[in-house]
């Protein structure tokens, strides 16, 4: 076969046969590109997820550079070109295969992270372990991304002569430039550090509910050197990492969504809490909201003028909870205003005399000197 080729290759001017190479090497790499997405192409079209559809969308675009590049390498070789060209040459299609592969594995994690979406998906009532992994994930993938451009950067400067002979003079140096490195870059290595932390032993997690700094949101995305947190407004509040591991903050959902919320409801003395706490039953057994955990109405304080009740209601997720208890606020409020008018908080007046203001809801202004109610007219 080679003497076929060099026979057949010396029969034609070297500018017709390198062509030939070069436009053969494109034809069968379009070709197998074309047989690989062909047979791929059948799950294009599926609807919800497929293996076979994520290798399609995420490395059909790097295949079409890829596999002609590939073949083309592998054919130079058979090319009538001086050394003065084929070197040159070489290099500059290994330096284009190098960033091909290293585009085709950058992708290939996408179909990764497409797998482990699809397997671990946030959807779920208790999603637990989907935002562990989903939070471990992300920080891997872009710690992988940013190996995979140093190296194929490492291994393209390594191809030439002269930047090996930089890099072996700088070995020399090398300690001091650590430390001087080291000193320049401690909080970015700070922030790193954090990172590896946070995607461990994770204090927070992808679609955690946290409150930092006053704010209420959802951890959104966690980068190598910040947080992003999608505020209940949908404003984002963005934190350097290492503030989750410096600073204390709320996490509503460090080991369960399920939490607690309570409301808080001021009434007359003279109240029939009783009531109230039937009421408070009868609305919680219609509301969808309520998980049937907890459900408690209790006293909780006597003020100056006022008796303090506190509802407490429990619900499968903090946005929930917060729905149920407005439900619940404005559904005791309208009971008592309908039923019990007359215990709305009140202000009771007392004469130096010991009379006292009549206490029915109605306003009376009381003489300071007699006594007497003074009549409306006044």
């Amino acid at each position: 076969m080679k003497q076929q080729i060099a026979s057949l290759s010396n029969q034609m001017p070297d500018w017709a046969w390198n062509l030939i190479v070069f436009a053969a090497a494109i034809i069968i790499g379009m070709v197998l590109k074309f047989v690989i997405t062909t047979l791929l192409k059948h799950y294009k079209n599926v609807s919800g997820y497929s293996l076979f559809k994520s290798l399609l969308t995420h490395l059909g675009g790097p295949l079409d550079y890829f596999v002609p590049l590939f073949t083309l390498n592998l054919m130079t070789p058979i090319m009538q070109l001086s050394k003065g060209y084929l070197d040159p040459l070489d290099r500059i299609l290994g330096i284009l295969l190098i960033i091909s592969f290293a585009n085709l594995l950058i992708n290939a994690i996408k179909v990764l992270e497409d797998f482990v979406y699809f397997n671990y998906d946030l959807s779920k009532e208790d999603n637990l372990k989907e935002r562990k992994i989903r939070t471990q994930l992300q920080f891997i993938r872009k710690i992988i991304i940013a190996l995979i451009v140093l190296i194929s950067l490492s291994i393209i400067l390594l191809s030439f002569d002269n930047v090996r002979k930089i890099g072996a003079g700088l070995l020399t140096g090398v300690g001091i430039s650590g430390i001087i490195i080291g000193f320049a870059a401690q909080k970015s290595l700070g922030n790193l550090l954090a990172g590896f932390q946070i995607a461990f032993t994770q204090p927070i997690r992808i679609d955690d509910v946290l409150v930092v700094e006053g704010e209420w949101g959802r951890v959104e995305e966690i980068t190598l050197t910040y947080v992003v947190l999608n505020i209940w407004d949908q404003r984002r509040l963005i934190l350097p990492i290492n503030y989750f591991i410096e600073k204390p903050f709320q996490n509503w959902t460090r080991s369960t969504a399920e939490i607690l919320g309570t409301v808080f409801v001021y009434v007359d003395y003279t109240y029939p809490v009783d009531e109230l706490r039937d009421e408070f039953t009868r609305l919680l057994n219609l509301s969808p909201l309520w998980d049937k955990r907890v459900q408690v109405l209790q006293v909780t304080d006597a003020k100056e003028h006022t008796l303090e009740l506190r509802a407490l209601v429990s619900a499968s997720n903090s946005s929930k909870a917060f729905d149920l208890r407005c439900y619940i606020r404005e559904g005791l409020v309208k009971f008592i205003a309908q039923n019990h008018p007359q215990s709305l908080p009140l202000n009771r007046w007392v004469t130096h005399g010991g009379k006292k203001a009549p206490t029915d809801g109605e306003v009376k202004q009381i003489d300071s000197k007699t006594g007497n109610p003074n009549s409306p007219d006044k």
